[in-house]
């Protein structure tokens, strides 16, 4: 193929994208199992050529990761109901009431904000009968939204959305210089940047990874350039975006120590505080505390070795014992993490990013609820290593939706067997090659 055959078909791939994207955006709804698979497909296959072409400039490849971005810019979300809750949340606060002490359910007929009625039938019955879950950052940037657009759904919606577009760019950037100091490839970044997964869960769906995986990333580079003091504030800030960096905190111990461990977790632990103290009551940490429990013993969702240990405890006691094993998940996550963390060598940012990766799989692997968004996590960390394993989960996991083509939201366990099935056997086939690579050296 010659130069002018491979811009043709870089353009036509992109023109596929921009007609996946399109209609995935604004014209194929969730429960469209079928038109939703085959939309993510060609959006995916048509990232997998992009990347792989070796006449695409860079700064193409970000021109083409902005481009896809802003033709979901203007549509509502379309395969996921939590953006109601963000905007509720930020009306609410934006009221003086706050969205850890009162829940949708109890307030819906003494709120008077715009919208509140519409919002509270489209969060689904499920958010608006608990306390919201979401940390103060992302409590802040609910709060934008309600100020500046305080009587329009619509605009609330494009607000997250710019924020969210803002936070790939600086992972995008931040990523390259991040890949730099460790002397990995920096078109490594566009399998973030250009990945349909985040593409359309992010700036499409409005989840609020994005912001927390840049505030993570700011800490993680400021860390390993001995910015210590602007690392922690920057962890602190993205665990108050999303809780999950808090898996990650004991990866930082070892280059520290003891004593400078002590400064740096203290410095998190009072930055946290104090972006908690706007919410402060007496029945904060309670009410917080039984909303974070709840993914650990009442939520099931495309689940892998959990649904294993579900039908072993039907066969020994006759009934689902997810209020049993969603207490040991938590405790055996925690002590893998610390395994991974405290025993295994991370003084250097790649055994750092390594183990990080793999601590966090096994989190993700037995627990009770995976959204396809939380993958992307995974994502992120994978990046600054050799695995690319998470690269399948990111393609399989829309296998997932099936669940909502269906009146009783059923899951096919066939579908989620497969999903599992190929990116764990391409991680095995990983693992194998990494270790034949190390007996010929």
């Amino acid at each position: 193929m010659n130069l002018s055959d491979k811009r043709y078909a870089v353009w036509f791939a992109v023109g596929l994208s921009f007609l996946a994207y399109g209609c995935l955006g604004y014209l194929v709804p969730r429960e469209n199992f079928t038109l939703l698979i085959g939309c993510y497909a060609i959006a995916f296959i048509s990232f997998y050529y992009l990347y792989n072409t070796s006449n695409i400039s860079e700064k193409e490849l970000f021109g083409y990761g902005i481009f896809f971005r802003v033709v979901l810019l203007f549509c509502l979300p379309f395969w996921s109901q939590d953006v109601y809750r963000f905007i509720w949340d930020g009306r609410l606060v934006c009221s003086g009431l706050s969205p850890y002490e009162f829940k949708p359910d109890a307030i819906i007929n003494s709120v008077h904000f715009s919208h509140s009625y519409e919002l509270y039938e489209k969060m689904g019955s499920l958010s608006a009968s608990h306390f919201s879950n979401y940390p103060p950052v992302n409590q802040f940037v609910f709060l934008i939204a309600a100020i500046l657009a305080s009587k329009s759904i619509f605009l609330s919606v494009l607000i997250f959305k710019i924020i969210l577009l803002f936070a790939d760019i600086g992972i995008y950037h931040f990523g390259k210089k991040m890949l730099a100091v460790l002397g990995i490839s920096t078109k490594n970044v566009f399998l973030y940047f250009l990945n349909p997964l985040v593409i359309v869960e992010l700036v499409g769906n409005t989840h609020f990874e994005g912001l927390m995986l840049f505030l993570l990333l700011l800490g993680i580079y400021s860390f390993f350039i001995n910015k210590w003091i602007w690392s922690a504030l920057f962890i602190a800030l993205s665990i108050t975006t999303k809780l999950l960096p808090l898996l990650l905190l004991p990866f930082f111990y070892q280059k520290l120590g003891f004593k400078k461990s002590v400064v740096f977790y203290a410095c998190i632990l009072l930055l946290n505080y104090l972006l908690f103290l706007p919410f402060i009551s007496e029945s904060l940490v309670d009410n917080y505390s039984q909303t974070i429990a709840l993914w650990f013993v009442n939520f099931e969702f495309n689940a892998s070795f959990y649904y294993v240990f579900r039908e072993i405890g039907y066969w020994f006691v006759g009934y689902n014992a997810i209020g049993v094993i969603g207490k040991i998940i938590p405790v055996f996550s925690v002590l893998v993490l610390l395994y991974y963390a405290l025993i295994r060598k991370n003084m250097l940012p790649q055994m750092f990013f390594k183990h990080a990766l793999f601590g966090l799989l096994v989190y993700f692997l037995v627990s009770t609820t995976i959204h396809p968004w939380y993958v992307i996590n995974l994502l992120f960390l994978s990046l600054f290593t050799k695995y690319k394993f998470i690269l399948v989960w990111t393609l399989t996991i829309v296998l997932s939706y099936f669940a909502y083509s269906q009146e009783s939201f059923q899951e096919n366990m066939m579908l989620i067997l497969l999903e599992y099935t190929a990116f764990l056997g391409f991680l095995g086939y990983e693992i194998y090659s990494v270790k034949k690579e190390r007996k010929t050296f």
